[in-house]
């Protein structure tokens, strides 16, 4: 995967196959640690110790489409290569947090990318799902909840074209106010 934003999709689609309703993601850029830090947390079925950690094998996966599950060791990898780390925390029947860290000015660290069209696809192919975005950086916050967007949309769908529209401007200009790479 080119950036870290892809592999933000690829793990909350696997939380969305496991049955979350909830997923929160959170992304923290900590320049004076040279950390960052990416965090999701689903609600879904959970995993067993065992199975969490097959997770991190490429030839390990639950879908009987492939033979193969990649997301998971790629990010790993991909966390390696900047000198930071994976963890999976999980329980069945209680959810799973992915946590992937990064030496923030390592010159293998891939970049965030397009985070704003991965929440805009997140968004309308899954408005069922209650999703919440938290990015900081250098004591700047922004964050993004499709419940309060929704409760305030009332009957109109998050894939309405002028939603997206708005929603898009929203998270551009929140992005670019704390200075998000």
């Amino acid at each position: 995967m080119q950036d870290l934003s892809l592999h933000i999709l690829d793990i909350v689609e696997n939380s969305l196959a496991a049955g979350s309703r909830r997923v929160e993601i959170r992304v923290e850029e900590n320049m004076s640690a040279d950390r960052m830090v990416i965090e999701i947390v689903d609600d879904g079925c959970g995993m067993d110790e065992e199975r969490a950690r097959k997770a991190l094998d490429p030839f390990f996966t639950t879908k009987t489409v492939r033979r193969v599950g990649l997301g998971l060791p790629l990010l790993e990898e991909a966390c390696r290569m900047s000198k930071g780390k994976l963890r999976i925390q999980s329980r069945p029947g209680k959810g799973t947090r992915v946590r992937a860290t990064f030496q923030h000015s390592h010159i293998d660290r891939k970049p965030l990318g397009n985070i704003r069209d991965t929440l805009i696809t997140l968004m309308i192919g899954h408005p069922q799902v209650d999703l919440l975005y938290e990015h900081r950086k250098e004591g700047k916050t922004f964050s993004l909840d499709t419940r309060e967007i929704k409760a305030d949309l009332g009957e109109i769908p998050l894939d309405a074209p002028q939603v997206v529209s708005a929603l898009r401007t929203l998270i551009q200009s929140g992005l670019e106010d704390l200075g998000a790479s």
